[in-house]
């Protein structure tokens, strides 16, 4: 936990990014925020009443802010923070009609455009970023954007999130409502033949894992694409170039990368210093898998920025016996089988240069290349990780996120 926290305090905007001026302003309160309000103020729901606690003369690290409610017992450091990232539930759109539903026991959100339509629309299904423990149906509000400006049908997915719910329960929500949603899409005006999965950062691993475990299915339609927005795709190795290149570039450091796809996995983040220095994973195991994820197969000017080869640490077998499941593909998809992958709709994949999970999205779409599969891939070269959720946040403007929504969107009407 202390990684995490240093980590914070030592973050870095390099000059590169779209507009580093704003982003240091949009990260300012998660670095430091108001004084931790007292341990006998009224709580309820995981965190405090009356709205965000009041400015105060004595700031603290967001992140120890979250410690200290912990320990005195007013709420969780995760419930703090989910606390802090909610925002305002945003009203009706005089474009859109929007539904809440459930699919099976999955919520979900159903974006429909209210102009009349010649014929079927597509239809997204969207899984929000978050890393499987923020954010919900109610926080990204990109789903009303791409509905109104491709004309489709998009179905947000509420599933459950960690560490309450530990994998696979993300997964299966996923699964589950995008297989529903098939069975049921003479319901929505949809033409069964164009249907795409989509996610961004975590959603994006989910859309992947999803899409991986559709392939080949006779009883349901093919889906017709797949939208990964800088998805994170494996837990073998978190010393790819990109990972230290942008360890400390917001909105995702590293040891955050690591910290979320343990709660995810295990419900804690034990084990993250092991994680971080490769001794999770056996030597046979990382050879094996070495034709998938190595930096011998992220293109060498992506290594030009301060990269160094990293050799893994002593093998630990008693914490692989705790993370063994980083090697299942419907939690780390880059490592699915070929049979697999080569069976996988057309996809658009969007990378951040200033973005720790850059190389995830790399190696993925190397590998779908290499396996016949095609790929339209949209890179941000000033953009940073979660920069689509902020092409208009709060009153500040990243021209790079709506440049990259834009281009989703004309890759969708383009199916």
């Amino acid at each position: 936990m202390g990684t995490i926290q240093s980590e914070y305090s030592n973050f870095s905007i390099p000059s590169g990014v779209n507009h580093p001026g704003k982003l240091q302003i949009v990260f300012a309160p998660m670095i430091t925020t108001s004084a931790t309000p007292s341990p006998r103020r009224p709580a309820a729901a995981g965190c405090p009443r009356g709205g965000r606690p009041p400015l105060s003369r004595g700031l603290l690290p967001l992140f120890e802010q979250g410690k200290i409610l912990e320990k005195t017992g007013v709420c969780g450091q995760i419930a703090f923070t989910r606390y802090l990232h909610s925002g305002r539930k945003l009203g009706p759109d005089p474009q859109l009609s929007l539904g809440d539903a459930r699919f099976g026991r999955v919520p979900v959100r159903v974006y429909r455009p209210r102009a009349p339509s010649a014929g079927l629309r597509a239809g997204a299904i969207f899984f929000h970023g978050g890393g499987w423990l923020y954010c919900s149906i109610d926080s990204h509000k990109i789903c009303r954007y791409i509905a109104r400006e491709s004309e489709s049908v998009v179905v947000a997915v509420g599933y459950r999130l960690a560490p309450e719910h530990k994998y696979p329960a993300a997964y299966e929500d996923c699964l589950h409502a995008t297989i529903h949603f098939m069975k049921n899409i003479e319901h929505y005006g949809v033409d069964p033949a164009n249907v795409i999965v989509c996610g961004d950062s975590a959603g994006g691993n989910l859309a992947a894992a999803v899409s991986q475990t559709l392939a080949g299915r006779s009883d349901l339609p093919r889906l017709r694409a797949q939208i990964l927005i800088y998805p994170g795709l494996q837990a073998l190795d978190f010393n790819l170039p990109s990972y230290h290149q942008n360890r400390g570039v917001p909105l995702l450091f590293r040891e955050r990368a690591a910290f979320f796809a343990l709660q995810y996995l295990n419900g804690d983040a034990l084990h993250m210093q092991e994680v971080l220095e490769g001794s999770h994973i056996p030597p046979d195991m990382r050879l094996k898998y070495r034709k998938w994820v190595s930096p011998d197969n992220i293109p060498e000017k992506f290594k030009v920025r301060g990269y160094k080869l990293h050799n893994p640490h002593e093998f630990k077998a008693e914490v692989f016996e705790k993370v063994n499941r980083f090697c299942e593909p419907n939690l780390c998809p880059l490592l699915a089988e070929d049979a697999i992958v080569h069976q996988l709709p057309e996809s658009f994949i969007l990378t951040c240069e200033y973005d720790v999970l850059r190389d995830d999205g790399l190696l993925y779409k190397k590998r779908l290349e290499d396996n016949g599969v095609r790929v339209t891939w949209y890179h941000l070269d000033d953009g940073f990780r979660g920069i689509i959720s902020l092409y208009d946040y709060c009153g500040f403007s990243f021209p790079a996120g709506k440049r990259d929504l834009d281009r989703t969107v004309k890759f969708l009407k383009g199916l």
